[in-house]
């Protein structure tokens, strides 16, 4: 058994920024983090873009920074989150470049880009590299901390609740959490890690789709075991599909061409080099997400193309270079030249808006369990993100969350004969499994499933059908999930099919299109708008 004062779950922008804020003012803390991968491995890593915040006070202010964002989320948002995470993002930004973090900057001021959505020119970033730079100096910071220590290659099993506990009657009104279960990969043994409080920020779960901008370790996990121990989940409807990653006729993680490509003044083409974002939307390629998305969707049913082109050959080359060096060298090796032909894009599976229900400290209903960043409902997206909000949100959440934290951590008012009381993981009468391909066969499943019924537009047949196919799949998983010694991929499997279940069951419940879902049998007007 291992015992901490604080568990993080996550290794992205926003378990590492909570975990550093704890460890500043508790240095006596222990804090342990978790991450199933490599500690550096986070979907904050992949990040292009960069973050949007209010800098350049003389052209842009935040009432017009909340607008954008609530115009975004068709309404959905909680204002009164937008506003606080708007009018706290400078200070969070600033905690940022106090960490080490380089943004880039020409003669003492801030390069600021503008994507999609956005009325002003906002988006502080590092190349086109900015997660990654984010990543290393958050992670510089963690490693001066001694008291916090990183396991990597840790897969969290299931949240500890009080119906771990023997003896205790499960009140689903009143639950708390006392941890988590862990398979060590290295050690093949699932450890027992008890803590006063725990953070979940295990980012997305773009793999429940065959195409997605995310890196392979987003599989919804932090969302899956928090349903699975009774924690509120909403709004997992709304999936954002990115327009453009570069098309590939392989399955799986799909390169991100970033929306600054189009925000610096790339545009959208056919194949044969027609215009077409004017017949959707009169901001044309900087109209939001969802927008775009769909209408390269709709174009693609149209023509039976695979892809459409993003067309840079009139942008500055130079000026390209600079700002966006790691896509330009990404479309050389694919022997792409930007500067003379289209560069081949698609929509991918990118965002998930919906998650775990958290309230503005970032706490979810079940007691000591704290979640951040893209595995929750904020309230801050609504029903569709505008670029560039999320790296914000994990910073401003993870300080709030921090805060909420330490105040619990000084009160010092926690259950400690329930936490003593948890047993250990019971693997008895288990077998290790033989047949691995049920695995790999049964996700393959579920991907093509949801990518041919739930993407990114869906009607009322398609989610029937889907439904019924999610439950033999469940059923598949639940069987090998009760006499197997659990393994990574299993526990990713189980994930996912939770996540898919939650995707289609939201999606059923929806009576009229917001943001990114749109379901063409609750269509009020046509797509286009020639």
């Amino acid at each position: 058994m291992i015992k901490a004062d604080v568990l993080v779950i996550g290794s992205g922008i926003s378990g590492l920024s909570y975990a550093i804020k704890i460890s500043e003012k508790m240095p006596d803390a222990k804090i342990i983090i978790v991450t199933k991968a490599d500690e550096d491995e986070s979907n904050t890593k992949y990040a292009q873009g960069g973050l949007a915040v209010v800098t350049d006070f003389d052209n842009d202010n935040f009432q017009k920074h909340i607008d954008d964002t609530m115009r975004a989320g068709d309404g959905e948002n909680k204002r009164d989150v937008v506003e606080m995470v708007i009018k706290e993002g400078p200070a969070r930004f600033q905690e940022l470049v106090d960490w080490g973090t380089r943004f880039d900057e020409k003669d003492g001021h801030l390069m600021l880009g503008r994507e999609g959505g956005h009325t002003e020119n906002r988006i502080v970033h590092h190349k086109d590299i900015t997660g990654a730079e984010i990543e290393r100096a958050l992670l510089e910071t963690i490693n001066k901390s001694p008291n916090i220590e990183i396991l990597a290659h840790h897969y969290v099993i299931d949240l500890i609740t009080q119906h771990h506990v023997p003896g205790k009657v499960f009140d689903l009104d009143k639950i708390d959490c006392y941890g988590a279960y862990i398979l060590d990969e290295k050690n093949k043994k699932i450890k027992k890690i008890t803590a006063k409080i725990t953070l979940v920020a295990t980012g997305g779960a773009g793999h429940v789709y065959k195409n997605t901008t995310n890196p392979v370790i987003a599989t919804g996990d932090g969302i899956a075991f928090v349903h699975r121990a009774r924690g509120k989940v909403s709004n997992m409807q709304y999936y954002q599909f990115h327009p453009t990653a570069l098309f590939s006729k392989r399955d799986g993680m799909l390169f991100l061409i970033s929306e600054a490509v189009r925000g610096d003044g790339a545009k959208l083409r056919l194949k044969n080099g027609a215009k077409f974002m004017h017949k959707y939307d009169e901001r044309e390629e900087l109209a939001s997400r969802d927008i775009v998305a769909r209408a390269i969707d709709n174009e693609l049913k149209i023509s039976g193309d695979d892809y459409v082109g993003l067309d840079c050959r009139d942008m500055d080359h130079e000026k390209f270079i600079e700002h966006f060096p790691n896509i330009y060298q990404k479309c050389l090796d694919e022997g792409i030249d930007p500067f003379k032909q289209l560069i081949p894009v698609v929509p991918a599976c990118h965002y998930l808006m919906g998650g775990i229900e958290i309230d503005m400290d970032g706490q979810s209903s079940i007691k000591n369990l704290f979640a951040v960043g893209e595995c929750t409902n904020s309230g801050l997206h609504g029903a569709n993100r505008l670029a560039s909000n999320s790296l914000l949100e994990g910073l401003v959440f993870g300080h709030k969350a921090a805060l909420k934290t330490i105040e619990l951590l000084t009160e010092n008012d926690f259950n400690f004969d329930d936490l003593k009381a948890v047993p250990e993981w019971n693997e008895e009468g288990m077998k290790m499994m033989d047949e691995m391909v049920m695995v790999s066969y049964l996700r393959r499943q579920l991907q093509e499933m949801m990518s041919d019924l739930v993407a990114i537009v869906r009607s009322n047949a398609r989610l029937e059908l889907a439904q019924k196919k999610q439950r033999e799949i469940y059923e598949a998983v639940t069987e090998l999930y009760n006499y197997s010694i659990m393994s990574p991929q299993l526990s990713e499997l189980r994930n996912l099919v939770n996540v898919s279940y939650l995707i289609i069951k939201h999606s059923l419940q929806m009576k009229e299109n917001k943001g990114s879902f749109y379901n063409k049998d609750l269509a009020q007007k046509p797509l286009t708008i020639a």
